[in-house]
């Protein structure tokens, strides 16, 4: 017999917390995780056409040392903006979603492109300088390789790229529930999406 199918889709713009997120409830409720801008940080850092590297991808290119780099994800953010590139991984990313046992996706499309119809859609959001801020410390702060105007603008860039592309730009879908992480800690951000998560599954069960 199957299992429960129950997609909870998860988007939102760099270091607002998603990941964190989609990985704490995926944990809470045995669910299968997928982070989809590892494949387009792989994408990106394969080099060459970006069309042919995503037709071929492969398991062993998610496990690269440099995918969390700040360079992979500018190089994910401008191969996501290619259609034939999202196109290549698109039907991937809604099988893995519809897998038996229930699937946590995080990424910037996965409610308003990937699974419109998934049961769960949150949105995690921060300040652009919450954001940059995060990511700058997990550079290194003062001992890092960049001051922290560099990390603010390149966050700013990206966003402009993501939210403005012609092809599934970044944005909150219809019916998404809005998690603001600005001023919340991880525990508050994981807890709002966990009662999320509860709350729909109750509703679909009847209960």
């Amino acid at each position: 017999m199957s299992e429960v199918v129950f997609t909870v889709a998860i988007d939102g713009p760099a270091a607002a917390g998603k990941g964190t997120i989609s990985r704490a409830v995926a944990e809470r409720f045995g669910f299968a995780h997928l982070d989809t801008g590892a494949l387009y940080r792989a994408v990106g850092v394969k080099g060459g056409d970006p069309i042919l590297a995503a037709q071929t991808l492969e398991a062993a290119d998610l496990q690269r040392g440099d995918l969390r780099s700040l360079e992979a994800g500018q190089a994910a953010s401008r191969v996501a903006a290619i259609p034939e590139v999202r196109a290549a991984l698109l039907e991937f990313q809604r099988r893995f979603a519809r897998r038996d046992g229930g699937a946590v996706l995080d990424g910037r499309d996965i409610g308003t492109v990937i699974c419109p119809a998934a049961e769960v859609k949150l949105y995690v959001t921060a300040s652009a300088g919450i954001r940059a801020r995060r990511r700058w410390l997990e550079l290194g702060g003062e001992a890092g390789p960049k001051p922290f105007e560099a990390v603010l603008a390149e966050v700013v860039e990206r966003d402009e790229r993501d939210m403005n592309r012609a092809d599934a730009p970044l944005k909150p879908a219809e019916d998404a529930l809005i998690i603001d992480t600005s001023d919340l800690s991880i525990e508050e951000a994981v807890a709002a999406a966990v009662a999320a998560v509860i709350a729909a599954r109750a509703a679909s069960q009847g209960e």
